[in-house]
């Protein structure tokens, strides 16, 4: 990414100490006063999220997917048993990172009200883009654990807090998704921010999730209808390289949401390390290839060579045989550390949104209307280096499906199109195709434990208000 996310990025690493290790400097009345302290404070919300933990969250779903396996000590994930100690060690630093920014969130939420030096419009703007980190961050936690505790500007002095139900989380959530829908700006004065657009997005994947696909629907629709975004054009599979996720990008017509990276020390995208092998050269500090697939598998095998999106898996002999493939999504040769790449992270894009308007519009008409097959067919186009926005010979057709044939068309285009994003894994949850995906793959039957996260110990024993043999996740 460019320089204009840099002022943003000094500033989360600059809130970091402050709201890490002393957080009572924060709280203190003479901060909250003015829109710069109130901005600063709001930046330190994505700290625990940028830092690694957002990369390792999406590799950690990744390994779980039907189309994915994990090395060392991520394997145990794609062995669907459960999780070993490592990844219960590792999950638990996502719970913990997920929380530190809820807690960094309610401050915002508390205090910002507060200010003597502010103006209303500030006030509204920062609660609302801390009201829509927050309900990011609620999102993984009850996608991942169910019912978790919800901690909230109310109660977020409470140490002993009782599990919330998943109803009462994504109650939240939907709440702090209309309050940031209302009060975050059309237009946000730096990319990676989030706007009004990107709170109605999220709030169109919550209805999704939650079976509301007529509020899905027409929340996608919204975003559409604004013609404030487009799919970026592509010609090949360096073009997704370079042009949609590549290291130099600031920003593009399709991005809604990311966390933005940049080629500073330990400021820069850890995907990159986490993907790519040393062979490839595509990114100058080698690699772990933690993450891989495989070419003699159904999913790589039955996918269009012609897609551009295939081309973005290289076939990589990483020591398991030459079958094995890896990611070339994210590259940046010009890296300057593991931790130093260029590239952002895509949280939601225009691609999102229309795929989720697709299955949610199909899920409402019981089968494919022209809006939903003419939503899927632009991504489908772009994916074949095809003008996005006009009819061409790859398009699918909607003669050719039934209701239930077209949903699975798109829950597979969702997945070429989000590979290595943290989605498929997700998806397949959502549907309840786990167990029937993996087992058609992998010839793995799914635990039932392993459909969620255990609880860390170390909540368990600060929060006294959790019963660890009746609160902890099944199997755990």
């Amino acid at each position: 990414m460019g320089t204009l996310c840099f002022a943003l990025l000094l500033t989360l690493a600059s809130c970091e100490e402050a709201l890490v290790e002393d957080p009572k400097f924060m709280v203190a009345e003479n901060f909250f006063n003015t829109a710069a302290e109130v901005e600063s404070v709001v930046n330190s919300i994505y700290v625990p999220l940028r830092n690694t933990n957002y990369t390792v969250y999406e590799t950690t779903l990744e390994v779980q997917a039907d189309y994915a396996y994990g090395r060392g000590s991520w394997a145990p994930l794609h062995e669907h048993q459960g999780l070993n100690d490592a990844n219960i060690n590792r999950v638990a630093g996502l719970w913990n990172a997920f929380y530190l920014s809820i807690r960094n969130a309610n401050l915002v939420i508390s205090n910002a009200p507060k200010g003597n030096a502010i103006s209303e419009a500030d006030i509204n703007k920062y609660v609302g883009e801390a009201k829509f980190m927050r309900a990011l961050n609620y999102f993984q936690l009850v996608r991942n654990w169910a019912g978790v505790p919800l901690r909230t500007e109310d109660n977020m002095t409470e140490i002993d807090l009782k599990k919330s139900t998943p109803e009462e989380v994504y109650a939240l959530i939907v709440a702090d998704l209309k309050d940031a829908e209302q009060n975050l700006p059309d237009q946000p004065a730096q990319s990676g921010r989030p706007s009004r657009w990107a709170a109605k997005t999220m709030l169109a994947d919550v209805y999704l999730h939650l079976g509301r696909y007529a509020e899905a629907r027409d929340k996608a629709e919204e975003v559409i209808k604004s013609n404030k975004f487009s799919l970026v054009p592509v010609q090949s599979a360096e073009d997704y390289q370079y042009k949609v996720f590549g290291p130099e990008v600031v920003t593009t017509p399709e991005e809604i949401f990311s966390f933005k990276y940049t080629r500073q020390v330990n400021q820069g995208n850890y995907m990159l390390w986490i993907t790519n092998h040393p062979s490839t050269k595509l990114f100058n500090f080698g690699g772990a290839y933690v993450v891989y697939g495989l070419t003699s598998e159904p999913f790589y095998k039955n996918w269009d060579k012609n897609d551009l999106r295939n081309a973005l898996w290289e076939n990589v002999n990483i020591g398991l045989g030459p079958n094995t493939l890896i990611s070339s999504k994210f590259v940046d040769p010009n890296a300057i550390s593991t931790q130093g790449a260029g590239n952002d992270d895509p949280v939601y894009g225009y691609n999102d949104v229309l795929l989720i308007y697709a299955e949610a519009a199909a899920r409402v008409a019981n089968g494919p209307t022209p809006e939903a097959l003419e939503a899927l067919n632009q991504v489908h186009r772009r994916a074949y280096g095809k003008n996005p926005l006009a009819p061409s010979a790859v398009d699918f057709n909607m003669t050719d499906y039934t209701p239930a044939t077209f949903i699975d068309l798109i829950i597979q285009e969702r997945a070429y199109e989000f590979l290595y994003l943290g989605k498929r894994w997700l998806d397949l949850k959502r549907i309840g195709k786990v167990k029937e995906a993996v087992r058609a793959v992998k010839g793995i039957e799914v635990a039932d434990k392993h459909l969620l996260w255990p609880i860390p110990v170390s909540e368990l024993n600060f929060n006294k208000a959790l019963n660890p043999a009746t609160d902890q996740n099944p199997g755990y």
